[in-house]
């Protein structure tokens, strides 16, 4: 029997319910179960495609190429499980799917109403496809009470009735803030979070309760007997050096075993918890530390980077170091020496953005770490920034420029281009750039061939390799050949010959250069780091011992 989880959350937004879904998944898996993570989304936008960074942070997307919310990532993280476009939904793509049906004219001239229609809806969407797992952890977005969020609430509490006895129960995330002034901790911002639950019809059995410091005894009994959930079930979670010592910490807290209590099962096994030990100790042992400069459009909002820093993490875990990032907004170096914020640094890195804010800043990153031996890592328009320079500075080319900065200018070289066609599946997909921006991109998973004998082929001991792809501008293939006459190596090119994927300079030109067209972070774990990453935070290791 598939049994169901529905998370929520209350007080404030920005709890981490995404993370305590991953680390809940992560413990039941300890214990040999199968286990599904899922992501309710209460806003009207189809995906998270085309809201800015700024709002939503970090886009994440799937092999199978859906734009997905970030927590998705965490899912993957934590659990290991490639999530897919079924396993998050928003209210706009609900609205959208069911005013095609009405068009279509599938509801049979009934009139179309959110229940039962929208709800119906959503709890098929939950449903679906969950045979061979054990466990579906359905995490709903934003608070309880929120007006856009009472489809989703209405839905999870229709199914508490629909399901089997003992077959889903309702875990409730909140927040317990500490007043200075009176030296308290207060419970009535839960009580209120609760009772709001309470009025549409849901008793949380679990309360996840978010603190950061110790709650004593006292508080809890009174959450309990305010909320209407057993003492036992009354969990602190209280704030971690890092998000990998979050599922050692709910283990000891007794979320795991409150879960099974709430469902009425025994549980197959004790957990497994050596992974995450191994990965707590290096984080709190390492052995150095590097410093890496990270060169981005949006560093004033952490969260627009998420699987960047945490590939990072996982880099440092794999070489027994912990990673320092410097964060530098790109547009700074257009108006300042770029030595000022890079000559120490171990390693530079530049990942993905839209747009030209901020772009010669972060031609003037790759500048500097080709010209003074620093490892650099391009990622996405990083590196086009890479391409660029080489060809400006290394071949002449010195109105070098790409079309999303540039579009109308016929004078000028496009090096980097609209990508309008491209292959998939064996087949042709085409857009254009009058056409609709939301789902346009070269998304998912994409196979392409190294060469055997570069840099990059070694990293990954592999000449064929599939990673996620997230853009809709490429490097122009017919630069290949002047670019290469000066030394940049295009060291992985997509099955039809057409799309660089890859690039680098050799290692006696530099010590450790690459640039990707892909997102290798969105591949990466705690338990398994990407192996750039693991080679990046190696190479800006010996840099660091070097200097």
């Amino acid at each position: 029997m598939v049994r169901y989880i529905f998370i929520t959350g209350g007080v404030v937004s920005s709890l981490g319910k995404g993370l305590a879904a991953a680390a809940l998944g992560a413990l039941l898996q300890a214990r040999q179960y199968k286990v599904r993570l899922r992501k309710l989304d209460p806003y009207l936008n189809v995906d998270p495609g085309t809201i800015s960074p700024y709002q939503h942070g970090e886009c994440f997307v799937t092999d199978d190429g859906a734009e997905s919310d970030l927590d998705l990532g965490h899912y993957e993280r934590f659990t290991g499980r490639p999530a897919n476009q079924w396993d998050n939904i928003t209210a706009g793509r609900v609205y959208r799917d069911i005013l095609a049906k009405e068009r279509r004219g599938d509801y049979l001239g009934a009139t179309v109403q959110v229940i039962p229609h929208v709800t119906n809806h959503i709890k098929q969407f939950i449903l679906e496809g969950n045979q061979e797992y054990d466990f579906v952890l359905v995490e709903i977005g934003g608070t309880v009470g929120d007006i856009e969020g009472l489809p989703f609430f209405e839905s999870i509490r229709q199914l508490g009735n629909d399901l089997p006895k003992n077959s889903c129960i309702y875990l409730h995330l909140s927040y317990m803030p500490y007043i200075a002034v009176s030296g308290e901790l207060k419970t009535k911002p839960t009580q209120h979070s609760v009772k709001e639950l309470l009025s549409i019809g849901i008793q949380p059995d679990i309360l996840l309760v978010r603190s950061d410091r110790e709650i004593p005894l006292e508080e809890r009994r009174k959450l309990s007997l305010f909320c209407n959930v057993r003492f036992e079930a009354v969990i602190q979670a209280l704030d971690t050096h890092s998000v990998y010592d979050v599922p050692m910490a709910y283990h000891k807290e007794g979320l795991d075993n409150q879960v099974f209590d709430a469902f009425m099962i025994d549980p197959q096994s004790n957990p497994d918890m050596e992974i995450w030990e191994d990965i707590s100790y290096r984080l709190h042992h390492p052995e150095g530390a590097v410093t890496i400069a990270v060169v981005g459009k949006y560093t004033l909002l952490k969260d627009a980077y998420k699987s960047l820093i945490e590939a990072l993490v996982h880099g440092g875990l794999a070489n027994h170091v912990k990673v320092n990032i410097e964060w530098v907004e790109s547009d700074v170096f257009e108006l300042e020496d770029p030595s000022i914020y890079l000559s120490k640094m171990d390693g530079i890195l530049v990942p993905g953005g839209f747009g030209e804010r901020g772009s010669e800043g972060k031609i003037r990153a790759a500048t500097f770490a080709r010209e003074h031996n620093i490892p650099y890592f391009g990622i996405c328009l990083g590196m086009q920034m890479a391409v660029l320079d080489a060809a400006r500075n290394l071949a002449g080319i010195t109105d070098a420029m790409s079309s999303e900065f540039d579009p109308h200018s016929k004078s000028r070289h496009h090096v980097v281009g609209l990508l309008t066609e491209w292959l998939k599946d064996n087949k042709i997909e085409k857009r254009n750039e009058d056409g609709e921006i939301g789902g346009s991109m070269r998304l998912g998973c994409y196979p392409h061939s190294l060469n055997p004998r570069s840099h990059i082929a070694k990293i990954y001991g592999n000449c064929n390799i599939s990673e996620r792809h997230r853009h809709r501008y490429e490097v122009n293939i017919d630069y290949k050949k002047k670019l290469e006459s000066v030394g940049l190596v295009f060291s992985g090119i997509s099955p039809d010959g057409l799309l660089p994927e890859t690039i680098e300079y050799s290692q006696k030109m530099h010590p450790w250069f690459i640039g990707v067209q892909y997102h290798p972070e969105l591949k990466s774990r705690p338990f398994a780091p990407h192996p750039l990453f693991k080679s990046f935070i190696s190479a800006a290791r010996e840099a660091s011992l070097m200097r």
